[in-house]
Order: structure tokens, then sequence, then C-alpha cells
């Protein structure tokens, strides 16, 4: 599918049937046919074979140890007599079958090293790096970065990333096509482990990351991989993070990561507006707006506005878990499945008719619970001491400072704790999860434990904020 829709990319760029053919290795009428097919919704190879009803057992497949064995030994025997020996054997499989399999499985000759030089807007190049940086007071410190770079125009950009994973990859991506301002045909990628999950020996990808994919489908462009140790398949995109070490890391101080970003921003200016390209000998900005601005398509998504697609499942408790954290949805959606929207600084949740949107949660192992999901889930809940052993779960989502806390009230007050935590939460809904938090931070360090101390500490705060805002009333 993802070669599909390179095919759809390339013919309506105006390549010929012919190049397409060519450079995605497959055949005219193969161009042809995918031409008529209907506009590409999914990525999914296994959903479209299961779909076409694609597949049947290779006859060939038992046959594999034993030709590998015979070609090993013999590497320049002749195909016909490949097959003959099976033949012979009992193999009654068809002869294509067999020299696909003998193609696969003999030792491939060396060929000569040729190097892609790419016309305007047709390739950007991609690749995660990491490196380890020594300030000035000598700390140590690695930081993860992910570099593209236009192969006609030389224009080149580096993100600060936190991983390596799919969601720094395409968040950065998305933003470095903004910084250029448009989308080439092809985007080409060093290494595949963040963009492939599963592959022959040969290289063809047979598992791809859907996440990656939605967002590349979504863009509309298509996708070529390099893989390691195989530098004929590659061009320059193998030396890209070795220049961006070489000419900004390695010949560079930093007084910390500040001054390390800053530094980064001017490095831009420096190697896209001002120096001109070793390989070009042209200044890329210049090259840029000359040959390649035009040929670049607009980006259809904005990075503040790109959100991830995840599958999602409505646990018996109400909750969705995403990486360790979880996010409330109302009871009557448990054993819902749907989808988690993955954005920047918020996480949308749809499951059948069912819908939330709660902030994002950074530090692992955090809950998030929305107020109405509160009163849904008390009203659901009719018996008594499940309703105060859900109380005090809610109160628990609001962090280990909260734990601590009511730890200390239990063990103190064994035999009245469930007042208090029906006062709390009724604290919780009238006053909110933030000043709630923070008055029982404020009742711990005092060593006043129970609900009582907590309402009196948000009292004294409404009291002493009201007369702020009088005092900046009065100014």
């Amino acid at each position: 599918m993802v070669k599909r829709h390179s095919v759809k990319v390339l013919r309506e760029a105006g390549h010929s049937q012919r190049e397409v053919a060519e450079r995605l290795d497959v055949s005219e009428r193969s161009v042809r046919n995918i031409e008529h097919e209907p506009v590409i919704v999914s990525l999914d190879d296994v959903a479209e074979r299961k779909r076409r009803a694609v597949g049947r057992p290779s006859k060939v497949e038992p046959w594999r140890e034993r030709v590998q064995a015979m070609v090993t030994a013999e590497p320049s025997l002749m195909g016909l007599e490949v097959l003959r020996r099976p033949r012979e054997d009992g193999y009654s499989g068809a002869k294509s079958a067999l020299y696909a399999l003998l193609s696969e499985v003999r030792p491939k000759q060396e060929q000569p090293l040729v190097r892609f030089e790419g016309v305007a807007g047709e390739f950007c190049q991609h690749d995660f790096g990491e490196v380890d940086v020594r300030f000035v007071d000598g700390a140590v410190r690695r930081f993860h970065f992910f570099a593209s770079r236009l192969k006609y125009s030389r224009m080149t950009a580096v993100t600060l990333v936190p991983d390596q994973r799919v969601e720094s990859l395409v968040r950065a991506l998305v933003g470095h096509y903004e910084l250029f301002g448009g989308v080439p045909l092809l985007s080409v990628f060093d290494r595949p482990k963040t963009v492939a999950l599963e592959w022959k020996k040969d290289g063809t990808v047979t598992k791809w990351n859907p996440t990656f994919l939605a967002v590349v489908a979504e863009l509309s462009v298509g996708v070529e991989l390099c893989w390691p140790y195989q530098p004929r398949q590659k061009g320059s995109v193998e030396n890209l993070v070795g220049w961006v070490k070489g000419s900004f890391f390695k010949q560079r101080r930093f007084l910390d990561e500040d001054d390390l970003r800053r530094q980064l921003a001017a490095w831009h200016d420096e190697v896209n507006e001002e120096r001109p390209s070793r390989a070009t000998r042209e200044v890329p900005a210049d090259r840029m707006k000359r040959d390649e601005a035009a040929r670049l398509r607009p980006v259809r998504i904005a990075s503040s506005e790109l959100e991830l697609r995840f599958p999602a499942y409505v646990g018996p408790t109400g909750m969705v878990t995403y990486e360790t954290c979880r996010y409330s949805m109302p009871p009557t959606a448990m054993g819902f499945s749907g989808t988690l929207y993955l954005g920047v600084s918020t996480v949308r949740i749809v499951a059948g008719r069912y819908s939330a949107t709660h902030p994002r949660i950074v530090e692992p192992h955090g809950v998030s619970i929305l107020p109405e999901h509160r009163a849904a889930a008390l009203s659901a809940t009719s018996a008594r001491r499940a309703r105060d052993y859900l109380k005090r779960e809610h109160l628990f989502a609001l962090g280990n400072d909260v734990v601590d806390y009511l730890t200390e009230v239990i063990h103190r007050r064994p035999q009245r704790w469930q007042r208090d935590v029906n006062v709390l939460h009724e604290l919780l809904s009238i006053y909110g999860d933030d000043a709630l938090r923070a008055a029982i931070i404020r009742a711990s360090a005092g060593s006043t434990w129970g609900a009582e101390y907590v309402a009196h500490q948000l009292r004294e705060n409404r009291v002493l904020q009201m007369s702020f805002d009088g005092e900046a009333v009065r100014q």
C-alpha cells in the first residue's frame, strides 16, 4: 500500500509511467492499474490483504533450505539445473515460484557504488542522531536530534528531540517541512526501525509503524528507506548525521542547554543563509528560492495541530491507559474500543459515541479524571462502601502528595477516615484539582491531619486571594 501511495504521488506530480516504474521497481502495467484504483485511505497492508482475500500456501517454501544449500555449494549453478533436481524429488510448483526463491537465496554479487542526485523538490533526507556534549563546566549530557536536508538545495533543519521514538520523528518531520515551506515528493529515511516494524532479509518492509504511516499519508509524501550497511542505496544520506556533528556539535563550546539551543538557531542561519554548500558551491537559501521553492507542495497539517492516532480501550474502571498514564471516560463507555488522538498538550479519546479531551500528562503513572466523569462514576455506584473507596481513588489521582496525606489520615483516624474522604471529595468538586492539591500540601507541611484543616487552608487562601484582587483594583 505504501508503494501504491508512492505511485499515485509521483504520477500526480507529472512523472511518466515509465519513470515511476523504474524508480519504484514495478511494471508499467502495475502503474496503469494503480492509477485507476480509488483514493488510498489506508496504508495497512494486513487489512488490505484480508479485504482482497490475498494469499495462499506457497509450494516452494518447503524447498527453501534445499535450494539455498545447492547455490551455497555451487554459486554459479544454472537455474534450470536448480529446477530439475527438486522436480525429480517431487516438487510440483511453478517454475516462476522456484526461480523467485532462487533469486532471493542466491549469494548477491557486489555492485558498483552509485550515488543518486535529486532534482528540485524531489528528495528530502532524514535521520536521527545522538551526541555527548561536554559543557564548559565539565558536565556531560547526551542529546538526541533529528536532522533533515533537502537533497537539491541542501537546506538543512536540526531539532533537539527527547528520544528517537515515532512521536519525536513525526513532530520534527512536520516542523521541518514547515521550516522549508513545503513538502517534496519523497522522504528518505536512513534507519528504518522507527518507521518499519518488520521486514524481510532483502529489506522489503512487511509491517510499517501505523502512526508513522498515518502522518505521511496526511502529508501526501512518498517514503523510501535506505538500509544500514548498504551505502550504494544511500547517496549522501549516511553523511547527514556525521556532518551535523562535525559542523556544529564538535566545533563549538556550550555553557548549558539554553546556550546550545541559541547557538543551534544561529547555526541554522549560517548554513542555510550565508555559507555556500560544498556540494553545490551555492548558498542553500539562494538555490532554494531560485529553483526548489516552487516545486514543494503545501504542508497539509500544522505541527501545532498534529494529533497522533493510537488504538484505545476503555477498561472496567472507565479509564484508558496510554504509556503508564490513565485518562477517564464516562462509566457507560466501559468495554468500548476507540482511538486516542495524542496532541502536543492534549489527549482526545473517541470510543463509540463517547469522547473526552484531557490535558496531556507528562509525568509517568499520572492520572487525569474529568469532574463530570467523577460525578457519573459516583452516580453509577450504589453501595456506600464502594462509593467511599471510589472517592478515595479520585483523591489519589491528584498525586503522591495527596496519597501521602491520606495515608497519614487513615492511620491517625481509622474509625472516621470515610468522613474525611467525603469532605475532601466535596471540596474537590468545589475548588478543583489544583487548589485542593495545594491546600493539602500546606496542611501536610503544618502537620495538620484532617479534612477540616484542608478546608481551613482553602478558606484562608481564598480570603488572601480576594485581598490581593481588591488591592489590585484599588491600584
